[in-house]
């Protein structure tokens, strides 16, 4: 379930589309990482990065959001926190299975769908609200 960024992925705001930049290719490569059956320790390093990071990238963005007192925050902080529980859930099943591919699998494709479609439906609102507030 790879997946590129794409300029109509981007909300305007340089700093969070440079981080959701970053999350596309560890995302790309966790699947991949997966596909070839590479190292548990690997794996299990790599998810353990898309946590921290995505962690720090949601308290950047809702400080940004907090910054330019953007309407739709509280909506954006119920949405990460779901987010953030579904990783950890994801993480504890793969730690479970001893690196069952298939959670690999799922944890992937969990991220794509999030990533493209909180960044389409919610985060885009913030680069409008930005654009339309100056």
């Amino acid at each position: 379930m790879a997946i590129a960024w794409t300029p109509n992925l981007s909300i305007g705001v340089e700093n969070i589309d440079n981080q959701h930049k970053i999350w596309f290719e560890k995302a790309n490569a966790l699947f991949e990482a997966g596909r070839e059956k590479k190292a548990r320790e690997y794996i299990k390093t790599m998810l353990d990065f898309l946590d921290d990071y995505t962690k720090q990238h949601f308290r950047d963005e809702e400080a940004y959001m907090q910054k330019i007192n953007y309407p739709g925050l509280d909506a954006q902080k119920r949405a990460h926190a779901n987010f953030v529980s579904e990783l950890a859930k994801l993480k504890s099943e793969y730690e479970k299975s001893g690196g069952n591919i298939l959670v690999i699998l799922n944890a992937n494709k969990m991220v794509v769908d999030w990533l493209t479609n909180h960044i389409t439906s919610m985060d885009k609102k913030i680069g409008e609200y930005v654009r339309t507030n100056k």
